[in-house]
Formats: C-alpha cells, structure tokens, sequence
C-alpha cells in the first residue's frame, strides 16, 4: 500500500464519509434480499413487463438523441460564447432539475396538451396531440433530462478550454470547423457523461410522465409506471420489477463507463 504524503484520512472525514456509502447502498441491498426469486421470475416472462421495459428503454435513448441534437448546442453557447443574459439563460435551463416532477407534467400540459400554448395550434394543424403517445413520453424525458445533459456537457467543455480553440482559429479554421474538430472531440468524455446522466435521469422518469400521459400498457407505461401500478396490488412483484430496473441500469452504466467514462 502506498502512503499518502499528506497522512493519514481524519475520523472526521471517514465516518460522514462510511455512512455515506452505507445510506445509498443499504436500501439497495434490502431490496435485492426481499426479492423473491420466484416472483422474479415469473415477472420477467409477463408481458406488461416486456413491454413496458421495451418502451422505457425505447423512450429513453430517443429522448437522449434529442438532448444531444438540442444540448450539445446549447451548452456550447454557455461554455463559449459571452453575451447579455447568459447567466439568466443557464439559471432557466436548470429549472426543470428543481421542479417536482408532478409539476413538469402539468407545465408539459400548459405548453403541449390539447388545449395547450403550443398544443392546441399543433392539433389543429395536423390533427397530432403529444399526450397519452409514446412521443409525449419522449417529451417527458426530454424535458426532465436535459437540463442535466446541457450541464454536465457545458462542464466538460469549460474543463478542456479555449487554448485548443484559440490555436485553431489563428490557424484560419471557422468557428464551426473548430467546433467540430476541435471542440467536440476534446470534450467527449464530458459529454458522454453528460448522455448518461440524461439516460439514466430519462429511465428512471415517473412523475412528468404520468402526468402528462398517463399509464396506457404498450403506448405510455414505462418501467417506473408499471411498478407503481404493481405496488398497489402485489409489494413482491413490484419488489421484482424494480430489481430488473435496477439491474438494467447498472449494466448500462458501467458498459458506458467501461467504455466511454474514462479519465481524459
């Protein structure tokens, strides 16, 4: 073991730091140990499950393409560019990370409902209404999600600078070839850190969802619907159902991790 030069880790730290750890993974590892394997298996051949997985999963990685098409931008424009109302702009962004997700819905609703800001012209127009759809789902997570992929994107642009930039500019590139040459590939693992927070932020979804969709198996009823439905009927097969989320998520993430989360 190697010694640290600056000594040794205080009590002080260690402790807060321990009951850190326990309090996210005990609740966890409860979870995994109430589960039934019976039960688990027997959910994993419904087709509720099946289906509802299959749109979580579905909805979530559209939602993420989305983000990146509409967040790399953005975070771009925060990270490098310095106009009036900046500061403003990204204060607003974050705003949906704040709201309780119960209030997304119904401000998704103001906005794309039937009767809607937005939603009732778009109706009119071509007969298409965003609720109860699986594209009103997507909506959802693009809402919820990304704010966190705008961030954590603009975070990484900030960590890899403007020298790189700068260089190519007085070389003659235009701000647009610099951007996809120069900025994008140096800010990749923020950026893929960025796609997996969202992801993960978008599968785990709920509130905003319900909300603005309801629970309709094979349209709107995603994982995290599907086991609260489970919840009041049947505690062992909601048990199951979150251990296949559960499950789900970690293996994504760390293949994501493995490889695309690595130091710069």
């Amino acid at each position: 073991m190697t010694r640290d030069p600056l000594g040794r880790a205080p009590l002080a730290l260690l402790v807060p730091a321990a009951v850190a750890v326990l309090l996210l993974l005990v609740p966890i590892g409860a979870m995994v140990v109430a589960t039934d394997p019976g039960s688990l298996v027997d959910a994993l051949g419904t087709e509720a499950l099946q289906q509802a997985l299959w749109l979580s999963l579905l909805t979530s990685t559209i939602a993420m393409v989305v983000c990146l098409v509409l967040g790399l931008p953005l975070a771009w424009l925060l990270a490098r560019v310095d106009f009036r109302g900046r500061r403003a702009v990204r204060a607003l962004v974050t705003v949906p990370m704040v709201l309780p997700p119960v209030v997304a819905g119904i401000a998704l609703r103001s906005a794309f409902g039937r009767s809607g800001l937005l939603g009732e012209p778009l109706l009119h127009a071509t007969g298409f209404a965003f609720p109860y759809t699986t594209w009103g789902v997507v909506l959802a997570h693009v809402f919820v999600s990304l704010p966190f992929v705008t961030i954590a994107i603009e975070g990484g642009l900030r960590t890899a600078g403007t020298a790189y930039d700068d260089a190519a500019a007085t070389l003659g590139a235009t701000r647009w070839t610099t951007f996809r040459r120069v900025t994008v590939p140096l800010a990749l693992p923020g950026i893929a850190a960025g796609m997996v927070l969202g992801w993960a932020r978008s599968l785990g979804e709920f509130g905003a969802t319900i909300t603005f969709n309801g629970n309709y198996p094979g349209t709107t009823q995603t994982m995290p619907t599907l086991i609260y439905v489970a919840r009041q009927s049947d505690a062992d097969a909601a048990l199951a159902l979150s251990l296949v989320m559960l499950a789900v998520s970690i293996t994504v993430l760390v293949a994501l991790r493995d490889r695309w989360l690595v130091p710069a």
